[in-house]
């Protein structure tokens, strides 16, 4: 969907599970990072640019309608 909207991106691997650990036993999962100052998370000094902020929820928007059948696939 990145590329789809224009937004550059990769493919990762992480480590990461949080919610999705679960979900995954149910339905198909996936996360969705945008980059942070000096690639520090899950800290009270993270810092995100605003506009990949936008960028990554822009990302989540259309995944979610595009699986309700609201957007063009």
């Amino acid at each position: 969907m990145a590329e789809k909207l224009g937004y550059s991106h990769m493919n990762v691997t992480s480590g990461a599970g949080h919610d999705a650990i679960y979900v995954a036993r149910v339905a198909p999962t996936a996360m969705i990072f945008i980059p942070c100052k000096g690639g520090i998370s899950h800290n009270e000094i993270e810092d995100a640019d605003p506009a990949h902020v936008e960028a990554g929820a822009n990302v989540l928007l259309h995944c979610i309608l595009e699986q309700a059948g609201v957007a063009k696939k």
